[in-house]
C-alpha cells in the first residue's frame, strides 16, 4: 500500500512504459510512411537520430528517482508527519512534466537530425579559372632532404591546390626527361585527387627534369579560345639539364599565361635513397661511383617564374608552399566555366523544433503538487 506523502510508482512506471512505446511505435510508423510516400524524404543528419537513446534512459532514471525520493521521505518521517510536511504531492502532474520534458527533447533531437522534403532544381553558374600543375617525377624527387621526401611533399601541395581552388578547373603533367598529360584539365575534383595518387616516379622512364618541356605540354592544354585566366604551377626540385625551360616561360607568357614555381628540396641537398620492396639498398651514384647529391636550384626556379609573369614560392617539411601561390591565383580574374544543375532539398526542421520547444515551455507551467494544496498554499 502506497504511504501518504510518497509518489505512485507502480502507476508511473505503467503509463511512462506506455507512452514510451507508442512513442517509439509512432515515430517508426512515421519514418516508414515518409521514407515511402514522401518525394525526396531523408534526414540531412541521420547519426544525430543516435541520440533518441536518450528517451528511454530518461524514463528510467525518472523512475529510479521518484522511487529514491519515496525512500528518502519514508526514511525521514511517519505517516502522519509526512501527510503535513509535504502535502499534496501529485504523481500525476510530477509525471505529466516529465512527459512534456522527455517528448520536448526528443523533438529537438529529430529537428537536429535536419529532416528534409520536398525539393527544386537549382542552376548554378560556376566562375574560376584553368590551372595545369606540371610535377616533376624524376628520381631526384626521392631525396630525403624533404621529410618524408621531395616527392610526399609534392603531393600534399597538389593536393592542397585541389582543395582550396573550388570553382576552378585543373588539369595535371607530369614529366621527367620527357612529360605527358596525366589529367586533362576538369572540374571533377574527384578525378583529379584520384590521378594524384597514381603520380611517382614511376610513371615516366626516361630520367631528367626536362622543365620546358613540361611548360610547352601544360600550355597546350588550354582552350585559348576562351577567356578564361590561366596559370601553370611547376612544383620541382629545379635541376634543368634538358631544356630552355625560361624560354618556354616566356612564351607562355605571352600567351597570357602566368607560370608559377614552387621549390622542392633545400639547397644543401642531399643523396637519392635506392629501394626495393621497402628496403634501403644504397644511394644513386654517377659513372665515377661517387654520391649523387640532388640540390634545389632556387635560382633556375625564380628566373622561370620571372620569365612567366608568375612568383615562386618554396617548400619545407611543414610546409608545402602552396599558400601564396593559392593566393595569388585566386585574385586572377575569374570567368564562367560551366553551368551546373542540382536538387536543394527543403530543410524542415523548424516544425519538430518549434513543437519541442514547446513542449519543454508548457513543462515549466506544471508544479508537483494537486491544484487544491496549491490554491490553499497561496491562500495563506
Amino acid at each position: 500500500m502506497m504511504r501518504p506523502g510518497t509518489y505512485k510508482i507502480g502507476v508511473m512506471a505503467l503509463i511512462a512504459i506506455i507512452l514510451e512505446l507508442v512513442a517509439w511505435a509512432i515515430m517508426l510508423s512515421l519514418w516508414w510512411y515518409l521514407d515511402r510516400e514522401v518525394p525526396a524524404f531523408r534526414f540531412n543528419e541521420p547519426r544525430a537520430l543516435w541520440a533518441m537513446v536518450i528517451g528511454p534512459v530518461m524514463v528510467l532514471l525518472f523512475l529510479l528517482d521518484m522511487a529514491w525520493r519515496n525512500r528518502a521521505m519514508s526514511r525521514f518521517a511517519s505517516e502522519s508527519t509526512l501527510v503535513r510536511m509535504v502535502p499534496g504531492i501529485s504523481s500525476r502532474r510530477s509525471l505529466l512534466r516529465f512527459l512534456l520534458v522527455r517528448h520536448g527533447l526528443g523533438f529537438v533531437v529529430l529537428a537536429l537530425a535536419a529532416p528534409q522534403f520536398g525539393s527544386r532544381p537549382n542552376t548554378v553558374r560556376s566562375e574560376g579559372i584553368d590551372v595545369v600543375v606540371a610535377i616533376d617525377v624524376s628520381n631526384s624527387m626521392l631525396c630525403e632532404d624533404l621529410i618524408p621526401n621531395r616527392m610526399e611533399v609534392a603531393r600534399r601541395a597538389m593536393g592542397q591546390l585541389i582543395e582550396k581552388m573550388q570553382g576552378d578547373r585543373l588539369g595535371i603533367v607530369v614529366f621527367a626527361g620527357n612529360s605527358f598529360v596525366q589529367l586533362p584539365i576538369t572540374a571533377d575534383r574527384s578525378a583529379a585527387k584520384m590521378f594524384l595518387a597514381g603520380v611517382g616516379p614511376g610513371n615516366i622512364a626516361t630520367q631528367g627534369t626536362a622543365i620546358g618541356d613540361a611548360i610547352e605540354l601544360a600550355a597546350e592544354c588550354f582552350d585559348m579560345k576562351n577567356g578564361s585566366s590561366k596559370a601553370i604551377v611547376v612544383i620541382t626540385d629545379g635541376e634543368n639539364f634538358e631544356d630552355d625551360a625560361e624560354g618556354a616561360a616566356r612564351k607562355a607568357a605571352a600567351d597570357k599565361i602566368l607560370v608559377y614555381t614552387v621549390g622542392m628540396g633545400s639547397v644543401q641537398g642531399g643523396p637519392i635513397p635506392i629501394r626495393r620492396n621497402g628496403q634501403m639498398l644504397g644511394f644513386k651514384k654517377d659513372s665515377n661511383g661517387t654520391t649523387v647529391i640532388t640540390k634545389l636550384n632556387e635560382e633556375m626556379l625564380r628566373a622561370i617564374a620571372g620569365a612567366g609573369g608568375g612568383s615562386y614560392s618554396r617548400a619545407t617539411s611543414s610546409s608545402t608552399g602552396m599558400d601564396q601561390i593559392i593566393s595569388d591565383l585566386k585574385a586572377l580574374q575569374k570567368t564562367e566555366v560551366g553551368t551546373y544543375q542540382y536538387t536543394a532539398h527543403e530543410d524542415q526542421y523548424q516544425y519538430p523544433l518549434a513543437l519541442g520547444m514547446l513542449l519543454i515551455a508548457l513543462s515549466f507551467s506544471f508544479g508537483t503538487r494537486s491544484w487544491s494544496v496549491r490554491n490553499l498554499s497561496f491562500g495563506r
